[in-house]
């Protein structure tokens, strides 16, 4: 009886995280440059009061995963070709993370993988068999590709808490954002230890103009391929006929 009220007493110890999302719908537009969200939420005890003890927030925000290939190029006589290749099964179109302090002194190596909490510890699954050291060159060399282009970021203080209670982070989205739904997961550490998560999610979703050609390229794909090409062929004719008369 001693022991199972000992259990029951540690486990009511234990904070609830209450997340919100500045917004949980992104529409893109024509002419769309990003946006910025912001993440915040409260610690509380399950009774609903301050949790009153300090807690590291790390809030992981992810976009939809899709298969990417990735091509390394090659300096051959002086041109440019491919070279290695790699293909990756459900790598994430967009992944952030944002936390109170640096990972590696909030919990360990074992939890960050466990948990994805950055970069170093984001689990991406090349398909086929591939040398350990040739798979972390190319799952190195992707994370590289992404971060350069924006879609792949971590900032380690990147997230505030005010009071032992209240916590927000803000992540930027670039104008390239893949659409789909995005989640986004908050964990609450203490002593290395995750003590409570909770999930939000935000959809992105084409409207106007791009809405109406992506719905027309992915329901009639070989008629918009028809199309793209007639509309190339046209502006190539039209450019050959503008220099012909310069």
């Amino acid at each position: 009886m001693a022991l199972v009220l000992l259990l029951f007493l540690t486990g009511a110890r234990d904070p609830i995280l209450v997340p919100e999302i500045s917004q949980h719908e992104i529409q893109v537009r024509q002419g769309f440059k990003g946006t910025e969200l912001l993440l915040f939420g409260a610690i509380l005890t399950p009774e609903g009061t301050r949790a009153g003890q300090d807690y590291d927030i790390v809030v992981v925000l992810k976009g939809p995963t899709r298969s990417i290939v990735l091509r390394e190029k090659q300096r051959i006589a002086g041109v440019w070709v491919n070279a290695e290749s790699a293909e990756f099964r459900s790598a994430p179109t967009f992944f952030a993370v944002a936390s109170s302090r640096p990972i590696d002194k909030v919990v360990d190596d074992k939890t960050a993988a466990i948990y994805e909490l950055g970069l170093p510890w984001l689990q991406l699954s090349p398909i086929g068999a591939y040398d350990p050291q040739e798979q972390t060159r190319m799952s190195a060399g992707l994370v590289d590709l992404m971060q350069r282009e924006g879609l792949y970021k971590q900032d380690f203080k990147g997230v505030s808490v005010s009071e032992q209670v209240l916590y927000q982070a803000r992540i930027a989205l670039p104008s390239s954002v893949q659409t789909g739904t995005y989640t986004a997961e908050t964990f609450a550490i203490n002593r290395g230890r995750v003590v409570a998560s909770a999930i939000s999610r935000v959809e992105v979703k084409k409207q106007g103009f791009e809405r109406a050609v992506a719905q027309f390229a992915q329901h009639s794909g070989f008629l918009y391929g028809l199309i793209a090409v007639a509309i190339s062929v046209a502006m190539g004719f039209m450019a050959g006929r503008l220099f012909a008369l310069v």
